[in-house]
């Protein structure tokens, strides 16, 4: 297993799902978000880092590039590499600390800066809902324009070991085939 489909009903839910990554993360981990605008990548880290022991409010590294925050288990790096053009831009931001394996690491954008990813990593490709895409519907109160398709991959021989266990603490979120 090195992939989960995952589905979230609204922007509460993506938060409870990223709070549950997140009690799979450890210090020195990666985890590249990926999707369109609006599709919820700081939303996640905003589930996420509270689960980490984060008491800062979240928001979105857009414009500064990169916000640090301090958590109970590791710092928590939020990067946001949108709006940069080479890959020495992102080497500017301090990417290199990512290597120093004791933060807790998540780029929106990630696809972006690939070469620079270490080998094990999280990906977390969020979609806006599509229901042509996807072999189920939300149900008739959900609206679609918050439902939310999660794709977790695995990247590396670490992240493909602790999949399965993740994989159990998110059957609440299993998007059926």
């Amino acid at each position: 297993m090195t992939c989960l489909q995952l589905r979230t009903a609204d922007p509460a839910d993506t938060r409870r799902l990223a709070a549950t990554v997140a009690g799979a993360l450890r210090p020195g981990d990666v985890v590249s978000l990926t999707g369109e605008l609006g599709a919820g990548k700081t939303c996640f880290v905003q589930g996420a880092a509270p689960a980490l022991g984060v008491a800062d409010r979240i928001t979105s590294p857009s414009f500064v590039l990169r916000r640090d925050y301090r958590g109970d288990l590791a710092t928590v790096l939020h990067l946001d590499v949108y709006r940069l053009d080479t890959l020495g831009e992102v080497l500017d931001l301090g990417y290199e600390e990512v290597a120093e394996g004791e933060r807790i690491t998540f780029i929106e954008w990630g696809d972006a800066m690939s070469q620079l990813l270490p080998a094990d990593h999280l990906e977390v490709e969020l979609r806006l809902g599509d229901l042509d895409a996807v072999a189920f519907a939300p149900p008739a109160d959900e609206p679609e324009a918050e439902v939310r398709h999660v794709t977790i991959h695995a990247h590396g021989d670490d992240w493909a070991r602790r999949l399965p266990g993740l994989a159990v603490d998110l059957q609440p979120w299993r998007a059926e085939a």
